[in-house]
């Protein structure tokens, strides 16, 4: 008994010493349990951030180097006409974003004109290249389909023959086979080796453009890519027809100088795959279309598919700047009473002294006699009796006919609205009859003068604007304009001792400043 319970002491002892022995070890243990746990945690966020960045940094390389190995352990197939190889340096050099964030120091110099013209019509169109072409500053060349008589210092481009184009198939019975070789023109311009050049610019004899214009346009783009720079036409159905994708000829376009190089290379085997097209401008989009290359829309180029008065697409330009006109043997001059060439002498006056902001439209209101005066500056001047907002003023009014010779306002590609809706708001024209520049002012007096038109009756008891004969108009030119955000001039009516004459201030809108009539 004696022995056991010693036996029994001694095993509490042991038990109790081990319970007190374990319970000093558990602390100790956890600690360092806790320690390797966020060792490691910690060592496995480095690992993955170190990694994350590795990935980020060097995504575009890994994915070279991918579609290099790939590359050599695949095939080539040609079950594509992209299955080129790729050099990731060229890919790399596509991806540049395109350059209308900044605008580059592109110049008239760098800019070459291609002109498509017919012998048969050359008499006539020459005049109409006289108004716009600089002697000695623009580049450019007249391609015709047979040789005409020349006169020195006549002012014009250079005449060149265009290449034989009897070789390429034309199938389309509505349209000439003279479409084949104005589409070449490009390609034939870009085959004279002409140094410096930036851009290459196409136009027909009857197109009219603002070169000052032209050179703010393309100034936007970068002219190392591909850019083809144009407009559709104004008729819906012409476009439904062709094509929306497609930058009409007559109203110019623009194709920078990598573009043009390539479409020169690949144009005559394009031109074979399309024999049942119409015209030649449908032609270079197609080829465009098997380059990829989209069209750049620009509102300044003007196809006018239109016939009539082209009063009611001026009076209400568009906020960009004018770049070019079109079908003027079509449409009405656009000046009344004078013949087309001396109507486009006067435009160009106007033109020369601030060519940024012709045809720029803007509104305000006589607040005494409740007008509404609309200005497109170096062209026209309109007062209408009542309030006329904004909205409708900068909507072209129908005083033309679609291209079908219809009054159909379904059939343009933008909105319009009639003349008048109401006797009284037949519009009271002044067309620009002079305008100089004030050196000492620093601004430009244009005279405005009345359109003798009749008038309907009208009941309003209101003040006539038939009581106005003369408008003048002061503003200063505007180089710079078109490198701020686009938004339409103010104008202001002036104080005036003669009840004949009406005086206008037109420039830049002030802080605050809204074209709505005031409340008196």
């Amino acid at each position: 008994m004696g022995d056991n319970n010693k036996s029994q002491e001694h095993h509490k002892k042991l038990s109790s010493w081990e319970q007190m022995n374990a319970t000093q070890q558990r602390p100790s243990t956890l600690s360092l349990r806790n320690f390797l746990t966020w060792f490691f945690f910690i060592i496995s966020m480095l690992y993955i951030l170190y990694s994350s960045n590795l990935l980020l940094t060097n995504e575009r390389q890994d994915c070279s180097s991918m579609e290099e190995s790939l590359g050599e352990l695949l095939p080539l197939t040609n079950s594509s006409s992209t299955s080129l190889p790729i050099n990731p340096k060229q890919e790399n050099s596509q991806i540049m974003l395109p350059g209308t964030s900044r605008r580059f120091d592109t110049e008239l110099k760098h800019i070459v004109f291609g002109i498509a013209a017919s012998a048969n019509l050359w008499e006539q169109r020459k005049e109409y290249i006289k108004q716009w072409w600089r002697p000695r500053v623009t580049r450019g060349v007249v391609w015709l389909d047979k040789p005409v008589k020349t006169r020195r210092n006549e002012g014009l481009p250079e005449i060149k023959i265009s290449g034989n184009t009897s070789r390429f198939p034309y199938t389309n019975r509505q349209g000439r086979r003279s479409a084949l070789r104005i589409s070449r023109v490009v390609a034939e311009t870009v085959r004279l080796g002409m140094k410096d050049v930036r851009w290459f610019v196409m136009g027909d004899d009857d197109t009219v453009f603002v070169v000052d214009n032209v050179v703010r346009v393309l100034a936007k783009y970068d002219h190392r890519q591909f850019y083809y720079v144009g407009s559709s036409s104004e008729s819906h159905v012409q476009n439904i027809f062709f094509s929306y994708a497609m930058a009409y000829g007559g109203g110019g376009f623009a194709i920078s100088y990598p573009l043009a190089k390539a479409l020169a290379k690949m144009q005559d085997q394009c031109l074979h795959r399309y024999p049942g097209l119409y015209g030649s401008d449908d032609r270079i989009q197609a080829c465009m279309a098997e380059l990829g290359v989209p069209l750049t829309r620009e509102a300044g180029f003007h196809q006018y598919d239109v016939y009539g008065n082209l009063l009611g697409l001026l009076a209400a330009h568009p906020v960009a700047p004018l770049v070019s006109l079109h079908h003027l043997d079509v449409v009405d001059p656009i000046f009344p009473r004078m013949n087309r060439p001396r109507a486009l002498q006067r435009l160009f006056q106007s033109i020369k002294l601030d060519s940024a902001s012709i045809m720029q439209q803007s509104i305000c209101y006589d607040n005494k006699r409740r007008w509404s005066i609309s200005v497109s500056w170096g062209y026209v001047v309109q007062i209408l009796r009542g309030v006329v907002s904004p909205r409708e003023l900068e909507m072209p009014t129908r005083t033309f006919l679609n291209w079908y010779r219809r009054a159909d306002y379904t059939a343009y590609a933008f909105n319009t609205r009639p003349v008048t809706k109401h006797p009284c708001q037949k519009p009271f024209i002044f067309y620009m009859n002079t305008v100089r520049y004030d050196r000492g002012k620093k601004q430009t007096v244009g005279i405005y003068s009345r359109h003798k038109a009749s008038h309907p009756y009208c009941r309003w008891k209101m003040d006539s604007p038939a009581a106005v004969d003369t408008i003048v108009v002061f503003k200063r030119p505007e180089n710079l304009r078109w490198q701020r955000s686009p938004r339409r001039d103010c104008c202001k009516v002036l104080p005036s001792s003669k009840r004949s004459t009406m005086y206008l201030s037109v420039g830049n809108c002030r802080d605050g400043e809204i074209s709505v009539l005031q409340q008196l």
